[in-house]
């Protein structure tokens, strides 16, 4: 199975597993699934570190080069398909990185492995 990961997902992932709910932890380590990052994660993780809002454990792009490659990531683009479901989404939550990442969960059909239990009003399939 393919799965979306949140932002806060892969970092938590790579720096601080404790973090990770017991289920999204079972499903990010089944080898049978699809570990998926969407490229807006990754503009969302430059925009923090840039603003200093965020520290890595390594500097930002060696941080998300080893994260792509020891986690087994594929990048999902952002596509006019997404952003199209996006700009049609109920405002149930205002973060416009955490709004794409539904739109993609949605027109995908890919779960979103996420704490966050706001994106459930939109009626995802949210793993943690």
């Amino acid at each position: 199975m393919k799965l979306l990961l949140d932002t806060h997902t892969l970092l938590w992932a790579v720096d601080d597993p404790g973090h990770l709910g017991s289920r999204a932890v079972v499903e990010l380590q089944a080898p049978t699934n699809e570990l998926v990052l969407s490229a807006g994660s990754i503009w969302e993780l430059a925009i923090k570190v840039g603003a200093k809002k965020l520290a890595l454990s390594l500097p930002y792009r060696q941080w998300v080069s080893q994260a792509i490659a020891d986690l087994g990531l594929t990048i999902l683009p952002i596509s006019v398909e997404h952003a199209d479901v996006q700009s049609e989404l109920p405002f149930h939550h205002r973060d416009p990185f955490d709004r794409m990442l539904v739109a993609q969960s949605l027109y995908e059909q890919m779960p979103l492995v996420s704490v966050d239990p706001q994106l459930d009003a939109y009626g995802i399939i949210r793993i943690w």
